[in-house]
């Protein structure tokens, strides 16, 4: 009797309960880091600055593009449920769209595209977040300059979060513990 074919499908399984299993925890770290640490209120239209895009950028480097948007949509999504209602379908798409970038594919959190991927992150969700706040509240000329402000720090200080959770984790080789089966 063979058993490769049973074999293959219960490893197959077992890497996608450690990826949804992944997926759960980076989202409720996400929330966390969002909407409770570092959590700084900005203006007066319910916006903040927070580092949470840092453990977005960390899911997108350790998971697959589905569960890395997941973990994404999520965790954003309930930080903004918990705190700014108002941002809250604007932060799913955005938070998706903010881990296209990345690859998880390297051997390695921190690689040249994955750093490179902080900048575009940037871009993307600066610029989202500026036509999010004109659709909202309707004030084209500020909402270009405070949302690409607050995303200047919003994502710089998450690229720099970003980089040392990623060196600390290179570090213990934590890639070597995913499952190497495609989800």
């Amino acid at each position: 009797m063979n058993t490769q074919p049973i074999a293959k499908a219960h490893a197959q399984q077992t890497g996608k309960i450690k990826y949804l299993t992944i997926t759960g925890l980076m989202a409720a770290m996400i929330t966390l880091m969002t909407a409770y640490i570092c959590h700084i209120p900005v203006g007066v239209n319910g916006g903040y600055i927070h580092f949470g895009d840092s453990l977005i950028y960390l899911a997108a480097t350790l998971l697959p593009t589905p569960y890395a948007l997941a973990a994404a949509a999520i965790g954003g999504g309930l930080a903004d449920l918990l705190t700014a209602p108002m941002w809250t379908i604007a932060t799913i798409i955005i938070k998706m769209l903010i881990t296209i970038p990345f690859t998880y594919k390297s051997a390695k959190i921190i690689t040249l595209r994955n750093i490179i991927a902080t900048l575009i992150a940037y871009v993307i969700s600066g610029s989202c977040y500026f036509f999010a706040e004109y659709i909202l509240f309707g004030s084209f000329s500020s909402a270009f300059l405070a949302s690409m402000s607050g995303s200047l720090i919003q994502s710089g200080g998450s690229a720099i979060f970003f980089i040392v959770f990623g060196l600390a984790l290179d570090k213990a080789h934590i890639k070597k513990c995913l499952p190497v089966a495609n989800p």
